[in-house]
């Protein structure tokens, strides 16, 4: 706690140049009156950052370049990363060792592994004696690209507001060879600029150098107001349970739920229905040359109902002693794996998921009955396909766990504080190795927990819409998207569509086709569904269909759907917590499109931003009138016609009365069109044509 940074840490920050005189006693030193007053302990809430870089000098031919070739890249900081510094009486006393997550704000084509790493890149603030107080390294492996150097702090108290300024970004040794430019380590290649707003995480109150008392503030996760906010805080544990069942599998991971607000939540057990309830999935990022060309969720459990909460502190937030019936600020609550495993789980048909509606342990149709259902390896738990985890059948596939907390406490909250409304950041995902080629399998966490993330914002390279179809009134959604190359000529589209909290499901996915695109290899893909038993929940009891959606190409489109609700009611709709896919190669490069989704219950379709395939370049004709201001034709005036391609220039001349007209130009590109004449002058025209324009009209200008 910050009693032990006070002691242990302190008499290191004087480095940053604040003086002995301002300083907090260290060891040996005799305590003052001065020595008294608030220290808080800080991490980043959020904020952003530039990175620029000159591009040829770390260019593997950059030795020698002279001109400089600047690229400024943007990032966003990531929201709530442990980045943490010590700020005494509203005085910055400097950073502790630690590491913000920066996140690029747009693509970027960088040299060597650094175009691989940039998206998962970290600033560190290295331990006391390395050469450099700051390096920027890739998160997951380690390596380091730069070290920085010169930078100066500011913060501003009232507004919580860190500034790190003109950092000198210098070539790091790993990365001067990687460029075949070792000789080159220490060059200066750019500059540095944080912008980050702090959030206390401990404060604490000092008299005379002691610590008098000390205090642990709950956390307004991403900023947000401080309604109830359980979050899924740590997963661990994820193994498999009981022997395989056909060519099934069932697993289970554990999860640390939190109270990431400053009201205490209701965890009142059943048959009580004011308590989370938590799903837990399974994914597998894999396909292509990097194995990063699709993301699929593979397994999928029932649910854990939570019950009698423990006051834990295990994610920091600082627990304020409630447990029992409620989960107090701050505090923690464990669910080990095997918890979480069952047998007693409930369907997830009960929940509504924006609400946190499900029936009473007391009612007719209790949420989590099993009378007269038997049991086996794989039911409730993670259900997965024994071939989605074999290793010899997905060599080198990635594999990350996911669980989510719905509660209706969060939702009544929102009702009666309508800024206060929590209830999208309750998904973390954690990854894991797996081992086996056939039942049981083992796995092994490969990094820590992602708080309040989706497990789809792992897919590498892939682009990420929200969609909200009725905001306050139902859920949210995410449609994922990739486009790749695999060989010339041939484009691969890869789509994920996840259902985070809609209670309303989405029943089909349609992306638009023009005439002469070709589309081959269509698929499609959903994870396994639980079967049936009495009283789960769906119509008949009978379970969610797992029927595959089959895919129509009509009409301008290609469209994958499942049945109506009115048709089936236990349709294999993409319900909450569930996530889609469906791909297609195609002879046409991609280009902006929307795609459209249609719900299950009720509601009407959509359009979400994605890309598709574009439509071939055809021929058409632009054709005009050139006049002068009093109308007349103007002869054997020069129209040009130039686009932005390599393709050449175009001129034709004005017949007597002004008319000019081009054939057999192609769709598909932007044009510029002017005039040239001896007695006028004429303002050019920027035209992108889909078809013959006839109007494109040049009046002369005063």
């Amino acid at each position: 706690m910050l009693k032990t940074v006070l002691i242990a840490l302190l008499p290191l920050l004087v480095l940053f140049g604040y003086g002995t005189n301002k300083m907090i006693t260290g060891s040996g030193e005799k305590p003052r009156s001065a020595d008294t007053g608030t220290l808080e302990k800080m991490i980043v809430s959020n904020g952003s950052a530039s990175l620029d870089l000159d591009m040829n000098r770390i260019s593997k031919s950059g030795r020698g370049a002279k001109a400089p070739q600047m690229n400024s890249l943007r990032f966003d900081l990531e929201h709530n990363s442990y980045f943490t510094v010590i700020v005494f009486n509203n005085e910055l006393r400097g950073p502790l060792p630690s590491s913000m997550p920066i996140i690029p704000q747009a693509s970027a084509t960088l040299p060597g592994t650094l175009n691989k790493s940039y998206s998962q890149l970290v600033v560190e603030n290295t331990f006391p004696g390395s050469p450099y107080e700051y390096v920027i390294r890739d998160a997951k492996s380690g390596y380091v690209f730069f070290n920085v150097e010169g930078h100066e702090y500011d913060y501003d108290a009232n507004q919580h507001l860190l500034s790190i300024r003109g950092g000198r970004v210098l070539l790091a040794n790993e990365y001067a060879k990687e460029l075949g430019r070792p000789a080159d380590t220490g060059t200066i290649v750019g500059e540095i600029n944080i912008s980050a707003t702090m959030r206390a995480i401990e404060v604490a109150q000092v008299v005379n150098g002691e610590v008098a008392n000390e205090v642990l503030p709950a956390d307004p996760l991403n900023g947000t107001t401080p309604g109830p906010d359980v979050i899924v805080g740590d997963l661990n544990g994820l193994a498999q349970f009981g022997a395989a069942s056909g060519t099934q599998v069932g697993l289970a991971v554990g999860t640390d739920s939190c109270n990431a607000g400053t009201v205490d939540l209701h965890w009142f057990a059943l048959p009580d229905n004011d308590h989370p309830v938590i799903p837990q999935n399974m994914y597998r990022m894999s396909g292509g040359a990097t194995n990063d060309e699709r993301f699929e969720q593979i397994g999928q459990s029932q649910m854990k109902h939570g019950f009698t909460a423990l006051t834990q502190n295990l994610c920091g937030f600082g627990c304020n002693g409630v447990g029992g019936a409620n989960l107090g600020s701050g505090c923690s609550d464990p669910y080990s794996a095997s918890l979480n495993s069952g047998p007693s789980l409930g369907s997830r048909a009960w929940v509504n998921p924006f609400t946190g509606f499900f029936p009473r342990g007391d009612a007719a149709t209790p949420p989590n009955n099993h009378t007269g259902h038997t049991h086996t390896g794989p039911s409730h738990r993670i259900l997965t396909e024994i071939n989605d985890l074999s290793t010899a059948l997905n060599p080198g596939a990635k594999y990350f766990a996911e669980a989510q907390y719905i509660t209706k406490h969060e939702y009544d909250w929102c009702q009666t504080n309508p800024t206060q409304c929590n209830m999208y950041n309750n998904v973390s995902y954690r990854q894991y190795s797996v081992t086996g080629t056939a039942s049981p399998f083992s796995f092994t966490p490969v990094s820590t927990t992602q708080r309040s993330k989706r497990a789809i914002t792992a897919w590498t390279g892939a682009t990420l819409v929200e969609f909200k179809p009725a905001p306050g009134v139902d859920g949210v959604g995410v449609v994922g998207y990739k486009v790749t190359n695999p060989s010339p000529g041939v484009w691969h589209y890869e789509y994920a569509v996840y259902n985070e909290n809609l209670d309303r499901a989405v029943q089909s996915f349609s992306i638009p086709v023009g005439g002469g695109v070709t589309l081959t290899n269509v698929g499609f893909k959903s994870p396994p569904q639980h079967p049936g038993w009495s009283a789960d929940g769906t119509f008949g009891n009978a379970g969610y269909s797992s029927t595959p959606w089959p895919s129509t190409q009509a009409g301008g489109s290609i469209t994958w759907a499942t049945e109506t609700f009115a048709q089936n009611q236990n349709a294999n709709a993409i319900r909450w917590g569930t996530l889609y896919n469906f791909r297609f190669d195609s002879n046409r490069p991609p280009a902006n499109a929307n795609a459209t989704i249609g719900f299950f219950k009720t509601g009407s379709p959509i359009q979400v931003a994605v890309q598709g395939p574009s439509a071939p370049a055809v021929s058409v004709t632009i054709s005009g009138r050139v006049v002068n201001q009093n109308g007349t034709g103007v002869r054997n005036a020069i129209v040009t016609l130039v686009d932005a391609g390599p393709s050449p220039r175009r001129s034709v001349m004005t017949n007597p009365f002004g008319y000019y007209s081009f054939e057999n130009v192609l769709t598909g590109s932007s044009y510029t069109v002017s005039v040239l004449s001896k007695l006028y002058t004429f303002n050019s025209q920027n035209i992108s044509p889909t078809g013959d324009l006839t109007n494109v009209d040049f009046t002369a200008l005063p």
